[in-house]
């Protein structure tokens, strides 16, 4: 079967950083369910092959499993974690990194009618489906690629291209679809979510990045909503408490400082937010991230 050759070539070719020689590639393996852990989703297909892991996104909660993949569709704030993983059975996931401009190519390459019809307003920015065979097959393909070195960048690019088709035109293809059209609702929602990660230190006035992203407040509202599960408001807290706990990592005495520079002019505010973010004020976290075990997989794959 197609999933115990993935699971081979998955188990075979899994380094640390997930990283392989094909770009864009990336395969994961596992050992332990650590505790949820807070990171950024990236735009990209997720397949789990063994294992399954839950992700946490505003008030929303995605579980996919062997047989099944995500898609992510926006660079969003996750909080994650694998729920099924041990030395005996590790997890192990495949993930391609999705870009806007392969997915316009082959949107424009379509002929009339190989396209499912389009739906008004925004998907969400995450969707979990069952892999079809297809799909299987075709990453199966791209990773036997990893044995064959010279075969990589003649062949690789092909089948990356058949993968994105076999996305586009799935279950959750309208999720994929937007993410290479330039006037897709989610296109300025994506364009909005990097305005606020890129100034998350600043506040700002909903109608300004409203504008910005070319939307009456009311639409920009609710598309962001619906592919966030978050106000732009609760977004920019998401960013500005996982940069914080970035930094304490690596400044743990300066807590005030740390809360100053993500943005918050109150550090009573800064720490009730965190505590509630991370289940343990600001100083404490800080003193546990020192002595844990960071978790080997923070992304999707």
């Amino acid at each position: 079967m197609a999933l115990d050759e993935l699971h081979a070539l998955l188990s075979r070719h899994a380094r640390p950083d997930q990283r392989t020689a094909i770009d864009g590639v990336l395969v994961s393996k596992v050992e332990q369910a650590y505790p949820p852990s807070p990171s950024t989703s990236g735009t990209v297909l997720a397949l789990i092959v063994q294992g399954a892991k839950r992700i946490a996104l505003g008030d929303r909660v995605y579980e996919y499993r062997a047989g099944q993949y995500l898609i992510a569709s926006v660079d969003l704030p996750i909080t994650g974690h694998f729920t099924e993983a041990s030395p005996e059975r590790p997890a192990l996931g495949f993930g391609l990194t999705l870009h806007p401009a392969s997915v316009a190519e082959l949107l424009l390459q379509a002929g009339p009618g190989d396209l499912p019809p389009a739906a008004g307003g925004a998907p969400s920015g995450m969707a979990v489906s069952d892999a079809p065979d297809e799909l299987v097959d075709a990453v199966v393909r791209l990773l036997r690629l990893l044995d064959r070195p010279r075969d990589i960048s003649v062949l690789a690019p092909l089948i990356k291209r058949e993968i994105l088709w076999r996305v586009i035109t799935g279950e959750q293809g309208a999720v994929v679809r937007q993410l290479g059209l330039a006037d897709s609702s989610l296109t300025h929602i994506a364009r909005a979510v990097q305005w606020i990660r890129d100034h998350y230190t600043q506040s700002f006035r909903v109608e300004d990045v409203a504008q910005l992203s070319g939307m009456s407040v009311s639409a920009f509202y609710r598309n962001f909503q619906a592919v966030t599960a978050m106000s732009p408001i609760q977004f920019q807290k998401q960013i500005r408490l996982q940069q914080a706990r970035l930094l304490l990592a690596t400044h743990p005495n300066d807590v005030t400082g740390v809360g100053h520079r993500v943005g918050y002019d109150s550090a009573s505010q800064f720490s009730r937010e965190y505590r509630r973010q991370f289940g343990a004020p600001p100083s404490q976290d800080a003193a546990r991230l020192r002595g844990a075990t960071p978790d080997t997989a923070p992304s999707l794959v």
